[in-house]
């Protein structure tokens, strides 16, 4: 069962937690209408959510999206955050944006390094990647970020503070907590997906 395979990549991830009482919802939870799942990949910058989406995308054929693009596209901004040095989200231009795809037809891979503004409903699985702070010093290093940028990424890592978004917004038994640090590390996350995506279209049969 899809409660089963999902215990088993929290369980393979080093992370186990047990599934609240209500997690019979996990198999339950398919939008109305929808013949394919949502996944939502987050996590701090640096942890590999583009990469890791776009690779769960193209071996499940789903479609990838990257909410950066899609706000860069629509000019979905509510202004400039001069301490951050980037953008301010409009959350609701995104969401209106996505949510004929996302809210109801299904099959797409959501990537973004925030997750408590979308609808808990999108989702049938919410990744959180994750990397050790060495790790992650060196790709945001890499991307010429600020030292200020890099370090509140850091400490925003080892505060899991994504993880602790993620758990606050959406059903337990759908949040995964996956290391994504190597060419091993990715593998491993598509065989999971891949694993819990047929078992999802077992439990979801075409009407």
């Amino acid at each position: 069962s899809l409660k089963t395979l999902i215990r088993a990549m929290v369980d393979d991830s080093g992370k186990k937690r047990a599934a609240s009482d209500g997690s019979e919802r996990a198999a339950q939870r398919g939008r109305k209408g929808a013949s394919r799942p949502n996944i939502l990949v987050t996590g701090t910058p640096g942890t590999g959510k583009t990469e890791v989406s776009a690779a769960i995308a193209g071996r499940l054929e789903m479609r990838h999206v990257n909410v950066g693009e899609v706000a860069q596209r629509l000019e979905a901004y509510d202004g400039w955050d001069e301490a951050r040095g980037c953008h301010i989200l409009n959350e609701d231009a995104v969401v209106d944006e996505l949510e004929a795809v996302a809210g109801s037809q299904g099959g797409c891979v959501v990537d973004y390094h925030a997750c408590d503004f979308f609808p808990e409903r999108w989702f049938d699985l919410v990744l959180v990647l994750r990397a050790k702070t060495d790790v992650l010093f060196d790709r945001l290093t890499a991307r010429n970020y600020a030292p200020s940028k890099v370090a509140e990424n850091v400490q925003c890592e080892i505060m899991q503070v994504l993880l602790d978004e993620a758990r606050e917004s959406y059903p337990a038994e759908i949040v995964v907590e996956l290391r994504n640090e190597t060419r091993d590390d990715l593998d491993s996350i598509l065989d999971r997906v891949a694993r819990w995506h047929e078992q999802w279209r077992l439990d979801h049969p075409a009407d």
